[in-house]
């Protein structure tokens, strides 16, 4: 019953797809659609997230792998990974066994964390994704500025791309304040080396205004919604 959902990435210079992110839907005979809002938690919770989570990085390398048949331009995968996966300790062995499977290339797979994350158990995250990073793969930080936002991880951990959160995309050019945020992440993320990527993208005003500041990436459903 579950199933995996693409969001595509846009290069908001070219318009084109330069990757997309995987998303767990579940589509229940009893219950309809149910929202990954109430059923991820529960999966935490009870422990299942880890075989979700281990299916989910397997199907996404498997699907990503087909999709360089399909096209000439490589596209990443991005692939979400929850805190209890990592506190398991076998994150790198599932990851390098993932894109064994497939035969996806490490440097076209994406992996989006949350800010609770690096925050949680900073040295033993450190050593993974610098396990991960020396792999080949690509780190993520994903609703960057609704969580913990330490500015001190950035510089520690090996980051690869800051997502900035929908909730200052969504007012965007018009609420001052969202602006004054905007515009700050993308100008550290540049001084950084980071990549940026703008998620809830909704109107061309917004692609037009974060193009202008230098973020190179949107996500939402002014190009695509999830399918």
């Amino acid at each position: 019953q579950l199933k995996l959902f693409y969001q595509p990435k846009i290069d908001l210079g070219t318009r084109t797809i330069i990757g997309a992110e995987g998303l767990l839907r579940w589509q229940s005979p009893e219950l309809g659609n149910v929202s990954p809002d109430e059923f991820i938690p529960v999966a935490e919770e009870t422990g299942l997230i880890v075989p979700i989570g281990d299916w989910v990085l397997r199907t996404a390398c498997k699907e990503a792998a087909a999709w360089r048949k399909l096209i000439a331009n490589p596209v990443h995968v991005g692939v979400n990974l929850s805190s209890v996966q990592f506190q398991q300790g076998d994150l790198f062995n599932k990851v390098e066994n993932a894109l064994a499977e497939s035969g996806l290339p490490a440097a076209l797979l994406d992996l989006e964390l949350t800010e609770s994350i690096l925050v949680a158990n900073p040295e033993e995250t450190i050593q993974t994704l610098n396990r991960l990073k020396d792999m080949g793969a690509n780190v993520s930080i994903d609703d960057f500025g609704t969580g913990y936002s330490s500015l001190s991880y950035l510089t520690r951990f090996p980051l690869d791309s800051l997502k900035i959160d929908r909730a200052f995309v969504t007012n965007l050019p018009d609420d001052d304040n969202a602006v004054a945020i905007v515009r700050a992440i993308i100008s550290m993320s540049k001084s950084l080396n980071l990549n940026i990527i703008a998620e809830g993208v909704e109107t061309e005003n917004q692609v037009g205004f974060l193009h202008a500041l230098g973020c190179q990436v949107g996500q939402g459903y002014l190009f695509s919604k999830p399918i």
